[in-house]
């Protein structure tokens, strides 16, 4: 594990711990961040604690061709009752996320500054949402860093159900329209497991960056 300072380098990731923890401080500004992204790393640390930046092995990844849509989520797709939309409400995404319970973490981890450091990422370009809208009201969307041929997922809601699982859908159908490659989704998770997304080696994963961004 490595303690940065003010210089904008990150080591290389095969110096990560057993847990994927690769370095911790720094700062979140937009320069390190797009660095830590093309470099496979992502920030992930608690309020009030150090910066901490991960490059876990194995990495969850979705290959866009390999998305799973059921029936029953088709059909969600097809009723026209949630109405998607892109980088229309960013700023409500992420306070969305910030504010969605999971019974699996204590709290959130996405800070004022994190926040802050993806709202503007989202103003230079690099950051986007997606949008789901039930009766004029946000009810679901996701996050995340665009560049190149990847998309990096960081975080998604749903007020309703399936709501994220559909922004989810209707956001990786217009990424392959824009060529996207690769969809990062961090570490595993059952929600992205069943659309499709698995474990690749961070070896390989690495690789993909350097052919895709």
């Amino acid at each position: 594990m490595v303690f940065l300072n003010n210089e904008i380098i990150f080591p290389p990731v095969e110096m990560t711990d057993e847990e994927g923890i690769l370095a911790i401080g720094g700062d979140l500004g937009s320069e390190r961040l797009l660095l830590a992204y093309r470099s496979g790393i992502f920030p992930w640390y608690n309020e009030n604690e150090p910066i901490v930046w991960w490059s876990p092995n194995p990495r969850f990844v979705l290959f866009p061709e390999k998305l799973r849509v059921t029936k029953s989520m088709q059909s969600i797709l097809n009723n026209g009752k949630l109405r998607f939309t892109i980088n229309r409400a960013f700023d409500k995404v992420i306070q969305n996320c910030k504010t969605a319970y999971r019974k699996e973490q204590e709290g959130t981890w996405i800070s004022p500054a994190m926040q802050d450091a993806y709202t503007q990422l989202h103003k230079l370009g690099h950051a986007h949402s997606a949008e789901a809208w039930l009766n004029g009201e946000l009810v679901g969307g996701l996050y995340g860093i665009k560049i190149g041929k990847v998309f990096f997922g960081e975080s998604m809601f749903s007020k309703v159900s399936n709501a994220s699982k559909f922004a989810f859908i209707k956001y990786v159908h217009q990424l392959q329209r824009e060529n996207i490659t690769l969809i990062d989704c961090q570490v595993y998770t059952a929600h992205l497991d069943s659309l499709g997304a698995k474990m690749i080696d961070r070896k390989r994963f690495i690789e993909l960056l350097g052919e895709n961004l």
